[in-house]
């Protein structure tokens, strides 16, 4: 073959091989992405908004799933709209899955329709792990009932997928204590625990157990971040006491903020600016 012929050949090989560099997926950056109201189940309230960073991955890119609160009977994942935006640009490495679930009202949906909701929407997302690119390493953020069904979800079960670490704003965790002791003796909030549970502790006094996230805490418990306020009128602040206490006990990291005049969520900006600093630096150090 002479030198011409030579030459050639060898600027073919190296074209075909530079396309072939230039083209494979591993210089091809992934895109974000939203998808807002996707079904994990066939009630119309099975569903969740999901929010996929760029350049992820399934060994690299972390898991959040946002669960609002509204007493287990209202609101809706909208009302997480502020904590989304705000965990997005502080963790922008995290796939946020911001869910609803079926809510109790007029006798229907009654305990564990809440449970059961959030632990399918867990296997839903952990099941489409492949297809969005994400890790195995998760954490749990959840107001109120919401914190509630965070801890329930992290403490008691260990699949699909055990959370690293859950951070709960004000959650309620011994429903019973919820129903016998509420927040300066108002009957209104012992008939709204009754209203999502149907009965009393006495009258079903197993389901009022296993409702409630302090009974599974143990040394494998996930580590947890508690915000709570001094003032707040529906949950009281040894709900996130308690809770401290048993971790602490079991070993587990643990960390508990208290604001004294801080309510139920109607905290101002300063406060949820420190609550938000307090659970980035959490999730940091606990979901490496």
């Amino acid at each position: 073959m002479n030198l011409y012929k030579l030459s050639f050949v060898v600027l073919i090989a190296a074209t075909i091989v530079s396309c072939k560099k230039s083209g494979s997926t591993s210089d091809v950056t992934i895109a974000a992405k939203t998808m807002l109201d996707v079904s994990y189940g066939t009630n119309a309230l099975q569903k969740m908004d999901i929010y996929l960073p760029a350049g992820r991955s399934t060994t690299s890119t972390k898991v959040m799933v946002m669960i609002h609160g509204g007493g287990w009977t209202s609101g809706d994942k909208a009302d997480f709209a502020a904590f989304v935006d705000t965990m997005k640009t502080r963790l922008p490495d995290y796939a946020i899955f911001n869910i609803n679930y079926r809510l109790a009202g007029g006798g229907t949906n009654l305990f564990p329709t809440q449970e059961n909701d959030v632990k399918a929407a867990m296997e839903f997302i952990n099941g489409n792990a492949s297809t969005y690119l994400i890790s195995n390493k998760w954490v749990l953020v959840g107001a109120s009932a919401g914190a509630h069904l965070a801890m329930l979800q992290a403490y008691k079960y260990s699949s699909p997928v055990k959370p690293k670490a859950v951070a709960s704003f004000f959650g309620p965790s011994d429903m019973t204590e919820m129903y016998n002791n509420p927040v300066g003796g108002n009957p209104i909030l012992a008939a709204g625990i009754l209203t999502v549970i149907g009965g009393t502790p006495a009258m079903l006094p197993a389901l009022y157990s296993s409702s409630s996230p302090v009974n599974f805490i143990n040394g494998s418990s996930s580590a947890t971040i508690l915000l709570h306020g001094g003032a707040d009128p529906l949950v009281r602040p040894a709900q996130s006491t308690t809770v401290q206490a048993k971790l602490t006990l079991a070993t587990v990291i643990n960390q508990y903020v208290f604001y004294p005049t801080g309510g139920h969520g109607d905290w101002d900006g300063a406060t949820y600016k420190d609550a938000f600093n307090k659970v980035q630096a959490f999730f940091i150090a606990n979901n490496p």
